[in-house]
């Protein structure tokens, strides 16, 4: 009898604490919900993208990955965890290792389109400065992108 209950006991230990696990967002995902942010914006417009992705209990906030949204010339357009500083122009900001990053993600827009940039930042949940890697997205025929990434 004992050992049946600690049986079930074990199972149910097992059971919680899979559940309340967190999921760790990969590349890809990072890479999925900036492209669906940059559509959504195509789609929308940049009014209604811009308050979509502000929205922090919207589409594009999953956990810890979120989008932002920059236009060409460094100006901060939305950003669902960091609302005060919407607005600030972002593009003399460097990473930890003096890494303009800025100017890097907004060359990848116009040139590529797309792509990854890879920086180190202060990761909001550990405190802790970490390598990131960004996804950017152009918003096609605009001068504005997306950037969704993770912590590695």
């Amino acid at each position: 009898m004992k050992r049946d209950l600690f049986g079930v006991a074990l199972a149910v230990m097992v059971f919680l604490f899979g559940a309340y696990t967190v999921h760790a967002a990969t590349l890809e995902e990072a890479k999925a919900l900036g492209e669906k942010a940059a559509a959504y914006v195509k789609t929308n417009g940049k009014d209604k993208g811009v308050a979509e992705i502000n929205n922090p209990k919207g589409q594009f906030v999953k956990g810890e990955m979120y989008v932002t949204m920059q236009d060409f010339s460094g100006v901060l357009l939305a950003n669902p965890v960091s609302p005060k500083i919407v607005g600030q122009n972002h593009m003399e900001l460097k990473d930890a290792n003096g890494k303009a990053f800025i100017k890097e993600m907004i060359e990848i827009g116009k040139t590529k389109g797309s792509g990854w940039v890879t920086y180190v930042w202060t990761n909001p949940a550990t405190k802790k400065v970490q390598p990131k890697k960004s996804w950017v997205q152009r918003v096609e025929g605009t001068d504005i992108y997306t950037l969704s990434g993770i912590f590695q």
